[in-house]
């Protein structure tokens, strides 16, 4: 009996194992079914994505950079392929190892090596770094055998931007570089950084960073089936890149070669503009830089080299260079008394020398010159005149005038990094300084104004606006650089926006007294012998300007003092006189007279213009060192005369033959 009645206790025992386990085995049914029905029915377009996207992967393609053009469709800045060999920093082990270890495949050299190191600084440990760029054919066929040694390094290829010019013209055109982390949070900011997937360079300076937005183009994507091992397999889907926009300047980059050429080894800026419209012509900054040292990441030796200069190359002295302007003043000084109704022209003050004010004695710069009215005194450039002149307006009245003319204010230029300068009153002191003695405004500091000195300090581009306003009867034309860009696809032509003209309201007779006196100038003043025999009449004025101050009672002589302590040498000009088409202004640092080193530049960028000649090998070679007046010799015909300097590579050796104009340039200058 008890053993039946253990048959049934594990009977009951194995039935209830049995139930558990089938509800066991149903629960785990009706979860896998639960899970099925999630997966396949509420993750199906979540699931299907990402399995889609482990087969397929979007690679961005990089659109080639829009090219820059001169004024006459002479290539500055192009683009090129190449291959380029790099490192991901954080997956490479021994980082000095692996460089040595490709160094005996390949051409490492100490720049080379520099300029990484430059850029490991700046970039984050997993971005893609170059330690080579421009490999041959046979650099890459000797890594691709061996490539499996080096996990971390990889060849890819490039596209270059090249500047076959080099130094000529780079603080126009600018260069681009590496995009570094500040750049990356502004374009992130501004919602960009998508359309810089898969490049890593960017505008710096001049054209390249102020058009960026034209010239980088649109990036295009591509949509490849990969395999397991992430090896792309076919393509699947297209969206081509936009190629960025052609950037066409106002520039003839011939005349900004001469002009250069004709600096030489001194220091200094030109701007030259057409008065009628704004565009500039020449926009010289000397000493110059090779912007193709920036393409591929530059490296510590040269950038020290150039960012430690006392000569400061990187300065665009053009654009953000400020100098007091000297005698060059003294015109609109007397437009100003004109205006006014301070001084009538035929005034006559006497010039004895010296002029006294609150017991304080202003010298002049030379002999006295006796009784002058306002036509002599520019043609002569009396300081005496002008004193008293600047004594009789008022710190006030001065800047009032001078403001409009664009002194001391911001041109609008189309390119980035201008600076304001000085056109200096009593509020811009009161701003200036914190002591209270140093805010009040003393009247001795106002006579000083009058001759170009004191606090006034402008740039070259803002003198040449001034000059050009006044050229075109008082009309203010904001100059600029660009004339328009070409769509890369659809080849149609937008010219740039053009602000129109301000007439400051000069009465006409006043500005004939100042622009005949500015001929004067050329004729019988202090530049008489630089522009002796041209085939046009201009007007123009040098101009001196102290780079220290020298006590009233010391006798400035240059042989005392340091280079870069010396006399900056001065001139504006126009031509023709009649009805101008070029306006000027130039600085060469440190130089001495205006006369002397200055003016006559300014002659042979006229000659060039307006008659069609180019200086020849011995002028050339005496203006550069201030030895010349008028041209030396028989010039040469513009048209007969190349750019030179454009690098050794076949793609920029091509690119720098002139294109077709954009827009309708005033093209090579022929003979009047």
């Amino acid at each position: 009996m008890n053993e039946i009645r253990n048959v049934e206790v594990d009977l009951y025992r194995f039935r209830g194992r049995v139930m558990v386990a089938t509800f066991v085995i149903l629960a785990a049914f009706l979860l896998l079914s639960l899970r099925l029905v999630y997966l396949q029915v509420v993750r199906h377009e979540d699931l299907s994505e990402q399995a889609e996207s482990n087969r397929t992967a979007i690679v961005p393609i990089v659109p080639n950079r829009g090219l820059i053009l001169d004024r006459n469709g002479v290539v500055l800045a192009t683009n090129y392929s190449a291959y380029t060999l790099e490192i991901v920093p954080s997956k490479v082990p021994d980082l000095e190892a692996t460089i040595d270890a490709l160094a005996e495949i390949v051409d490492i050299q100490l720049r080379d090596r520099r300029r990484f190191k430059k850029l490991r600084e700046d970039s984050r440990s997993f971005e893609s770094l170059p330690i080579r760029t421009r490999l041959t054919d046979e650099e890459v066929a000797r890594f691709a055998a061996q490539r499996f040694r080096f996990p971390g390094v990889d060849i890819k290829a490039r596209l270059f931007r090249s500047y076959p010019y080099g130094e000529l013209g780079s603080h126009v055109v600018g260069y681009i570089g590496r995009i570094n982390q500040r750049e990356k949070e502004t374009l992130d900011e501004n919602d960009e950084e998508g359309n810089y997937r898969g490049t890593d360079y960017i505008g710096k300076l001049g054209v390249e960073q102020s058009y960026e937005t034209q010239l980088h183009g649109i990036t295009g994507v591509e949509q490849v089936e990969t395999s397991a091992g992430g090896r792309a397999v076919r393509k699947l889907a297209s969206n081509p890149a936009k190629p960025g926009n052609t950037v066409m300047l106002t520039i003839d980059i011939k005349l900004q070669k001469l002009v250069e050429d004709m600096f030489g080894d001194r220091r200094g800026a030109l701007v030259a503009m057409d008065p009628r419209s704004g565009e500039i012509l020449a926009f010289v900054s000397k000493p110059t830089f090779d912007p193709n040292l920036f393409v591929d990441g530059i490296d510590t030796e040269s950038w020290q080299g150039l960012n430690q200069s006392l000569d400061k190359p990187l300065l665009n002295r053009a654009l953000r260079g400020t100098y007091p302007p000297g005698s060059t003043y003294k015109p609109f000084m007397a437009l100003a008394a004109l205006e006014g109704g301070k001084r009538a022209p035929s005034l006559v003050i006497n010039d004895n020398g010296s002029w006294t004010f609150g017991g304080h004695e202003f010298r002049s710069h030379g002999a006295p010159l006796g009784p002058v009215d306002m036509h002599r005194a520019i043609v002569q450039s009396s300081n005496v005149y002008f004193y008293s002149l600047a004594n009789e307006l008022g710190v006030e009245a001065i800047y009032d005038f001078m403001k409009p003319l664009g002194f001391g204010q911001i041109t609008g230029v189309d390119i980035n990094g201008e600076v304001r300068g000085v056109l200096p009153n009593q509020a811009w002191k009161r701003k200036m300084y914190k002591r209270a003695d140093q805010q009040k405004w003393y009247p001795g500091e106002t006579i000083s104004l009058g001759i170009g000195q004191g606090y006034n300090a402008f740039t070259m581009l803002q003198l040449a606006q001034a000059t050009a306003t006044l050229a075109n009867n008082g009309i203010k034309n904001k100059p600029r650089l660009i004339l328009g860009t070409q769509d890369s696809l659809t080849r149609a032509l937008l010219p740039a926006p053009i602000e129109p003209p301000v007439d400051l309201g000069f009465k006409r007779e006043n500005v004939d007294v100042v622009r005949r006196a500015m001929v004067g100038v050329t004729q019988e003043g202090t530049s008489a012998r630089v522009f002796a025999g041209a085939g046009y009449l201009s007007g123009g004025k040098t101009g001196t300007a102290q780079a220290v101050s020298v006590g009233q009672k010391e006798k400035y002589d240059a042989r005392k003092l340091e280079e870069h302590q010396r006399d900056h040498a001065l001139y504006i000009a126009f031509a023709p006189a009649e009805n101008p088409e070029i306006a000027l202004a130039l600085v060469v640092e440190n130089a001495g007279f205006g006369a002397a080193h200055a003016a006559p530049i300014a002659r042979r960028v006229f000659d060039y213009v307006l008659l069609g000649h180019y200086p020849n090998a011995e002028d050339l070679q005496a203006v550069q060192k201030g030895l010349a007046a008028g041209p030396i010799g028989k010039p040469r015909e513009v048209a007969s005369v190349t750019v030179l300097g454009a690098t050794d590579s076949a793609e920029a050796a091509s690119a720098g033959k002139p294109a077709t104009s954009l827009f309708a340039p005033r093209g090579t200058p022929t003979a009047r």
